[in-house]
């Protein structure tokens, strides 16, 4: 009780000293607000159920209403769910079947009622609770708090301005089309998250400043705008690095507002669905975010090797040469793509007949895959209508699984095909068509993963109503003309496509439905895309990730330009159509970073620029960069100059030093992909995820880590031969020469001469790596290494995992025969040391006959006299090598099996030891 009480108290606290001014788009009084009528506790002491009515209102954006039910639940003993909406009739909110999550409305027969008055909200009366809820009766609001220390995380209930006695905020709004919500902030803290945008102002939100929510198409290197998916997630860390989250689970279109002291929502529909994460650690948030939206979908092995796009491969002899000239310059390239290109007449599922012959095609994948390579091509969801005999269309018309104008008709849109229709993923029929024509694809050309792009949807004419003339319109031709609206459109003038509230939608934009799908159609059940616009390429990216399962019995690999809560569980994600600019360079590191932290891992961006023409050194730097991207992948527009990195004899050399890297890499890459799906937790990482504590992380923009301890520090402006870098306290060894930095938590100038990158690994860290080689195939077949970093001090630890499977299997789990893993634990003093290994389902690593060959240890004092591995000494003075400049132990010639345990010790010259 006296934590309860501490805690009430401290969420009173928030109600003071507010300042700063509104949101810009509520400069408006809503009326007083709701007040709370009655509350019933679930049986189970989980929760509460409230009715709430309106106290007065406006009909300022519509007629608010009223009454409303309140459900405040712990899903968890570190989550709490708050769920508000029209208590009388149902509302739209994001369908149980595309996000599943725990169902709190049935728990609303089993309650009793409580008094309200003297009832002070959600009592976190098991003490491992680490949320409490406290609210106030009228007007209503709510507070959460964190159990320990009473610190208020966030409070809707409106303080009083000591300036001039009015309240600081609306109290909480509730109308059709119009939902109002705030909360107090510290001015102390740090938000990150809400997205997507692209962000000059790095990875902290800048306050005073409005983010909006609504899938468009529009290029990445527009900044500050709505991009291609909608993220309502924040963590704020506060001071001393106790971290939490903040989930407000709608797809409907939104402004979020963060003021100096304020954060406030304007969502345009739906409900007000909150979801809190305790942390109270960065790593714990995404966890406990993760476990509610989806863990990340596990990813093929070799999708962590290099990819070559470009939007312009005008034919499958173009694709042969390109492969071949990275084979020739030894440069790494695991997978070739095409992008639309290779359509006949831009029509999804065909081949060009003549540029991309369909048996000529298929050979070549054939080829492809006997040298371990892979093929990925594009799919868009527009279905062309242009075009008698089209068996896809055909199909989906018999099925009817097409998108609905307010006429009940097939709505009609205009993507690079011409005119073509759009496939309802909400259908329940579409799964099965989909899955039907990706298979008849794949029976042509047996494919290794789909690109789903222009899934906002994207749509090159504006109209809730639109028809054709002819079937010319420009149609069959495969160049880049077919972007002007050709189709006779009428504008939509509905509540849904000009809604009362304007969201800040490209900054411009009234019509919602500009470039996109009309918001007045209609998707199965008469789901209007006014509410479920923002889940499209989600939607698409479940349906693709169930059918490529189905359809080749592999792991697949998806990767998807719109993406929402959850996508990481389905599909990769890419940035986006960039430029070729070295600001376009830098702001990729903060957009990777923000996908890792809202569930999607697997992200990268176009290396050297889509958009525009790169220059040698631009491009040079940016395959250094993009090198250790979770996802790596080289594309360009059509239209620009090439720019494979063997264009260049300097950008060559330096993707091979970089990429040689990632190569050797690729077991640790894999192993955080393997805690990805177990954890959420990102595999491109900001600082603070490590070093929570450190203030000086937070602002950190242009380095990042890839796991917990390595730290990637590229050049991100042109002309520069030396990078100014962050070292958090600690020991850190350069991994391509194993030079040591030890750092109190301050910025070192690096060298960086033009064919290198820096990239180190903090102390604490066992990583393990194989040997370089140009497919990652090949890098399967070498022998480990492991590198074990110890700290400056006179007694240190370390720890690393390793996780090995075919990396094509469905499951991404520990069993028996199909998986290995291993748990490394490494101890040094000032005379001897020791590595262990742990081995988890040891079969799979001795059936493929993996060994490790070597370890270097680093932060070792002095020379080393004794080594013992598994109880025999080390005679082989070949095996021993002390670099004393670098504090460097290599031990080689091992040949340990890794699907064993063993054990390595070793003294330091004084000391020897007695073997058993």
């Amino acid at each position: 009780m006296a934590a309860t009480i501490i805690a009430f108290a401290m969420a009173l606290l928030c109600f003071l000293n507010l300042t700063a001014a509104l949101s810009p788009k509520a400069l408006r009084s809503f009326g007083a607000g709701h007040r709370m009528t009655s509350v019933f506790e679930f049986d189970d002491g989980s929760g509460f159920v409230a009715n709430l009515e309106l106290i007065t209102g406006t009909e300022i954006y519509g007629p608010d209403i009223s009454p409303l039910r309140m459900i405040a639940r712990y899903d968890s003993d570190d989550r709490l769910h708050v769920h508000i909406t029209d208590s009388i009739h149902a509302r739209w909110e994001v369908p149980q079947d595309i996000i599943p999550r725990p169902d709190s409305s049935s728990l609303v027969t089993h309650v009793k009622e409580r008094d309200m008055e003297h009832s002070e909200g959600l009592d976190p009366a098991r003490n491992d609770r680490q949320l409490q809820l406290s609210y106030t009766v009228e007007p209503f609001g709510f507070a959460i708090t964190r159990t320990s220390t009473g610190e208020c995380l966030f409070n809707s209930t409106p303080p009083i301005r000591q300036d001039s006695g009015e309240p600081a905020f609306n109290s909480m709004v509730f109308k059709d089309q119009y939902l109002e919500i705030s909360t107090q902030l510290p001015r102390n803290n740090s938000l990150f998250g809400i997205g997507e945008s692209t962000r000059p102002d790095g990875l902290r939100l800048t306050r005073g400043r409005l983010y909006t929510l609504w899938a468009t198409d529009i290029a990445a290197y527009k900044v500050d705008v709505d991009l291609y998916g909608a993220y309502p997630f924040y963590m704020d860390i506060r001071e001393g690095g106790a971290t939490h989250g903040v989930l407000m689970l709608n797809s409907n279109g939104m402004d979020i507002w963060v003021g100096e002291d304020m954060l406030t929502y304007h969502v345009i529909g739906g409900v007000l669905d909150f979801y809190f994460f305790a942390g109270p650690a960065p790593l714990a948030v995404i966890d406990q975010y993760t476990n509610l939206i989806g863990r990340p979908t596990p990813m093929p092995y070799w999708s962590f090797g290099f990819h070559q796009c470009r939007w312009g491969y005008e034919t499958i002899d173009e694709i042969k040469d390109v492969v071949a000239n990275y084979k020739k310059a030894n440069i790494p390239l695991d997978t070739i793509w095409n992008d639309i290109d290779y359509m006949d007449a831009y029509k999804d599922f065909t081949f060009d007949p003549v540029r991309y012959d369909e048996n000529t095609v298929r050979e070549f994948v054939k080829e492809l895959h006997a040298n371990g390579q892979q093929y990925i091509v594009i799919l868009d969801p527009g279905i062309s209508v242009g075009y008698k005999n089209y068996s896809t269309l055909e199909r989906g018309l018999k099925d009817d699984i097409f998108l609905k104008n307010e006429f009940g008709n097939n709505y009609l849109a205009q993507v690079w095909p011409g005119p073509v229709y759009f496939p309802d993923f909400l259908h329940p029929k579409a799964s099965s068509w989909w899955t039907q024509e990706i298979a008849d694809f794949f029976d042509k050309v047996p494919f290794d993963g789909l690109w789903i792009d222009m899934n906002e949807a994207s749509n090159f004419c504006t109209g809730s109503a639109c028809s054709f003339d002819t079937l010319t319109l420009g149609m069959g031709k495969n160049d880049s003309d077919n972007d002007r609206c050709l189709l006779h459109c009428v504008n939509g003038t509905s509540r849904f496509d000009d809604p009362p509230y304007k969201i800040n939608h490209v900054g411009t934009y009234d019509n919602l439905g500009v470039k996109t799908i009309a918001m007045t159609v209609k998707h199965y059940n008469g789901v209007l895309e006014y509410d479920a616009h923002n889940l499209y390429g989600l939607c698409e990216s479940i349906a693709t990730q169930k059918t490529l399962r189905d359809v080749t019995g592999k792991r697949p690999f998806i990767l998807s330009r719109s993406t929402f809560v959850g996508s990481g569980a389905h599909t990769a994600h890419w940035t986006g159509d960039n430029k070729a600019t070295w600001e376009d360079l830098k702001y990729s590191i903060v957009s990777v970073i923000n996908s890792g932290m809202f569930g999607v891992p697997m992200v990268g961006a176009d290396i050297c620029g889509f958009a525009g023409n790169t220059t040698e050194e631009l491009c040079r730097r940016w395959m250094q960069l993009g090198a250790f991207y979770p996802f790596s992948r080289n594309h360009a527009a059509l239209g620009t100059n090439s720019h494979e990195p063997y264009i260049w004899e300097s950008v060559a050399e330096a993707s091979r030093k970089a990429l040689g890297l990632r190569y050797r890499l690729l077991p640790h890459l894999y192993t955080l992909m393997f805690e990805a799906t177990k954890s959420g937790a990102p595999i491109a990482r900001a600082l603070f995820f490590s070093f929570p504590k450190d203030l000086n992380t937070l602002a950190i923009n242009d380095q990042f880590l890839l796991g917990r301890s390595v730290l990637i520090s590229p050049i991100v402006a042109e002309g520069l031969t030396s990078v100014n870098a962050y070292f958090p306290k600690g020991t850190w060894y350069n991994l391509f020469d194993f030079s040591k930095i030890v750092s109190t938590g301050e910025r070192r100038m690096l060298p960086a001469p033009a064919d290198s990158i820096n990239v180190h690994v903090s102390e604490g860290q066992i990583l393990p790596m194989q040997e370089a080689r140009l497919t990652s195939a090949e890098v399967k077949k070498t022998p480990f290494t492991l590198v074990v970093v110890f700290s400056a001090d006179a007694s240190a630890s370390a720890s690393g995992k390793l996780f090995v499977d075919s990396g094509v299997d469905i499951e991404m789990g520990i069993q028996d025969g199909s998986s290995t893993f291993v748990q490394f634990f490494a101890e040094r003093s000032l005379h001897s040391g020791s590595l262990v290994s742990r081995v988890i389902a040891g079969n799979y690593a001795l059936e493929q006959g993996l060994v490790l060959q070597s370890i270097r240890f680093l932060g070792v004092s002095g020379p080393v006299s004794d080594v013992i591995v598994n109880g025999e000494r080390i005679v082989s003075a070949e095996q021993l090598s002390y670099d004393a400049r670098l504090e460097s132990l290599q031990v080689s010639g091992l040949s340990l099996l890794l699907g064993r345990d063993f054990e390595l010790r070793w003294a330091m010259k004084e000391l020897r030891w007695a073997t058993q």
